[in-house]
């Protein structure tokens, strides 16, 4: 017995498509920040999302890391 796999039309995935979740966007920010985002989330970003939120999430990353970096020299060097 032999399956047949029927393909969804760019239209019909744009319909059925959901925009991803907070931590998805979250995990999709740190992923790329580091070099390490796969392709599949990579295309679902620029899909499905809006630049306005990963712009946001990506500028209290870049902040947030910096201000902990910021701290553990602080740390040490005391």
């Amino acid at each position: 017995m032999t399956l047949i796999r029927i393909s969804q039309t760019d239209e019909s995935k744009k319909k059925t498509a959901v925009k991803p979740r907070l931590l998805q966007i979250i995990g999709s920010v740190f992923a790329s920040a580091f070099g390490v985002q796969t392709h599949k989330n990579y295309s679902r970003d620029f899909e499905q999302g809006s630049l306005v939120v990963y712009i946001v999430v990506g500028i209290i990353f870049v902040a947030a890391f910096v201000t902990g970096l910021v701290t553990l020299v602080a740390f040490i060097t005391t």
